[in-house]
């Protein structure tokens, strides 16, 4: 039986590749007649930069700004994540019409990606590559290497378009 898709995460880092993988997401929606979610997970600062941050300004303060710093990022990241569709669909409005909703979430980048795909029910999640160094291409992107792990669905890794 040939799978159809329904619900695709679309999971960006806010890298360069993020609109050549969102085209990708959108090319699958429309042969399926699918939704996308769009998707990014803010990573937690490491455990030992928290500590200290929290022992010099105090754990209530320290706590209390994150709390804060954290909404407004999200808040601003999910405007440039509207405004990146609105500009890529620009006079395509059925198009406009498959992002079916736009998340930002704080934690591990990986666990947010398939927290969302569970909970979604997705029955795709695409997302970009994008392996540094040297063997950048022997290895996929560290998150986009733990997605493919752990994933429930099927995972589509867009690597970067050469040019």
């Amino acid at each position: 039986m040939i799978p159809t898709y329904r619900t695709i995460l679309y999971a960006t880092d806010l890298s360069p590749n993020a609109a050549h993988a969102f085209r990708h997401a959108l090319g699958i929606a429309r042969c399926h007649d699918a939704n996308i979610h769009i998707l990014h997970v803010l990573p937690e600062m490491d455990a030992a930069t928290v500590n200290y941050v929290a022992t010099v300004m105090g754990e209530e303060r320290f706590a209390d700004l994150e709390l804060e710093h954290e909404s407004e990022v999200a808040e601003k990241i999910r405007k440039r994540l509207a405004d990146f569709v609105r500009e890529e669909l620009a006079g395509r409005d059925e198009e406009t019409e498959r992002v079916a909703g736009i998340e930002v979430h704080h934690g591990p980048p990986a666990l947010g990606i398939l927290e969302a795909a569970e909970r979604l029910g997705a029955d795709l999640v695409v997302m970009g590559s994008h392996g540094k160094g040297l063997l950048k291409h022997a290895f996929l992107g560290s998150v986009a290497e733990r997605v493919l792990r752990k994933a429930p669905s099927p995972i589509m890794v867009v690597p970067l378009p050469r040019s």
